[in-house]
């Protein structure tokens, strides 16, 4: 069961919806089921013409608003919708007026045995929900308290699914970006856009940040990926960049201007301060517009070792994320595998692997935005990916990996990585994020293909310790954390010939040293 609250001030606009057909006719048989006195006495009547007339019911609701000792809040008009899952059996009028009273309950407006607390009313015009409309103004002339009022109303949906047998929904972790309003989700429909604007940027923003190692770096990216910049600079201090907001060029407000969504707004973690913690080098003496990204252009031998460590070093943070148990360590790797498929994605230009990655952001995130510290290992993953997209600058299109091609034992890899930190996030207890990674993981499995085997000797060659059977052990033993080789060192040694056997020794032995 989902509550989702908003608020607003024309109350008698909102009982016309409630009462009224619905957008496309889906309003059946409005009626009230509870409130804060008897439904039959609050039910509006009809006038002389047969439409509903909501003057006697605006007027009950709203008169606290006249008694209160504060000033009355901007919003006085709070609204709530109660739904229950698809697959729920369907509630009587009875089932759902002691939702209702949960809810209200559970949230502080009307506690029950409170006599002067808010007055409230549920109407129902669809068997799977309900409306719970609510004036911000008690009895005893004082205002309400709202805080946290979206988590209380969560709270109670648990208790109803508990006291009803409903299908149950993962507790609130507060790991879940922004949604698209349902004024970008339409205008999206209209426009016939494949998804929202805020969706569309907060993935070339996850995709900049992922392959950005300075901030110049990253505003660069941007502009490179057709995505409006603006920075916002300090008041306090002239010339200080403190924040940033981005916009697509065809996405306009009614005066022309473009919408501008801030970083916040996308993701917890997409703010400025957020990112900057993620750069390595000092921020001091940097202006927004410099160009310090690198254009050195790769060649097609060493885009190839690229995509090959890039697998080696998802093996090893696989078997770190299973081996290593430091809630730290494992935050980092979780972070940044975020990072490597974000940029996989954009460097494939593949709209499923994008896909795989959206759904994965969500178990990247530690709760409350807080920043994971930053590990060896996750900075491994990091500059991996960082190398990734250097690979494509100045590469254009048509130096687009395949991913039945060299990206093919990457996607493998990066599968088995995320299948890792399902389960990790199944041990915390965050079953939002465990779903988020389980639904990501099986996104990359349906895209995973088998390797063609080559025809042509000279054609790309797997050295044999880039095996999908090889033991995820062997590879943390070759490096733990996996330090990035030298790209012309690995050109030059794979063109002498196969790649020499390592050591025998275990990655095991190599961590109790």
């Amino acid at each position: 069961m989902i509550g989702k609250v908003t608020r607003g001030q024309g109350l008698a606009r909102l009982l016309s919806y409630l009462y009224g057909p619905g957008k496309r006719n889906e309003h059946v048989d409005p009626h009230l089921v509870a409130g804060f006195r008897l439904p039959i006495a609050l039910e509006p009547g009809t006038d002389s013409r047969g439409d509903r007339d909501y003057r006697h019911l605006v007027g009950v609701l709203t008169s606290p608003l006249d008694t209160l000792r504060h000033t009355p809040l901007a919003l006085p008009i709070w609204q709530c919708s109660i739904r229950a899952a698809p697959a729920d059996r369907r509630l009587s009028d009875e089932d759902w007026a002691d939702i209702a009273e949960e809810v209200m309950h559970q949230t502080g407006l009307a506690p029950r045995g409170d006599d002067r607390a808010c007055r409230w009313i549920a109407v129902r015009h669809a068997d799977d929900h309900i409306h719970l409309v609510a004036v911000m103004a008690r009895e005893d002339g004082r205002n309400p308290n709202l805080r946290r009022d979206y988590f209380k109303v969560a709270h109670a949906c648990h208790i109803v699914e508990n006291r009803y047998g409903l299908t149950p929904t993962a507790p609130a972790d507060r790991t879940a970006a922004p949604r698209p309003t349902r004024a970008e989700t339409e205008l999206a429909h209209r426009k016939n856009w494949s998804e929202p604007p805020r969706s569309t940027l907060r993935r070339h923003v996850a995709t900049a940040a992922a392959g950005a190692e300075t901030e110049d770096d990253f505003f660069v990216a941007l502009e490179q990926a057709g995505v409006l910049v603006k920075a916002r600079e300090s008041v306090r201090t002239p010339g200080e960049i403190t924040g940033y907001a981005v916009a697509l060029p065809g996405h306009t407000n009614r005066e022309g201007q473009p919408v501008w969504f801030s970083g916040g707004k996308l993701a917890a973690n997409l703010t400025l301060p957020k990112l900057r913690c993620r750069w390595s080098a000092p921020d001091e003496g940097r202006h927004f517009g410099q160009r310090s990204f690198s254009q050195a252009k790769l060649t097609h031998q060493e885009r190839d070792a690229a995509y090959q460590q890039a697998a080696r070093a998802a093996a090893t943070a696989t078997w770190q994320m299973r081996h290593i148990h430091d809630p730290a360590v494992r935050a980092d790797l979780a972070a940044a595998a975020s990072d490597v498929l974000h940029v996989t994605a954009a460097i494939t230009g593949n709209r499923e692997l994008a896909r795989a990655a959206d759904f994965y952001d969500r178990a990247a995130r530690e709760p409350c935005a807080r920043q994971s510290p930053a590990t060896p290992y996750g900075t491994n993953l990091r500059t991996v990916a960082r190398v990734l997209a250097l690979s494509q600058i100045g590469g254009a299109h048509s130096h687009r990996p395949s991913l039945a091609g060299v990206l093919s034992h990457l996607i493998v890899q990066l599968a088995a990585l995320i299948e890792a930190i399902a389960e990790h996030r199944q041990s915390q207890q965050r079953f939002a994020q465990a779903a988020a990674a389980r639904k990501a993981a099986a996104q990359l499995t349906r895209l995973r293909q088998p390797t063609p085997r080559p025809t042509n000797p000279t054609l790309f060659r797997v050295p044999a310790n880039d095996t999908p059977e090889h033991n995820a052990a062997r590879l943390a033993a070759a490096g733990f954390p996996l330090p990035f080789p030298n790209l012309e060192a690995d050109r030059s040694h794979r063109s002498t010939g196969p790649a020499p056997t390592p050591p025998a020794r275990t990655a095991p032995r190599r961590l109790s040293q």
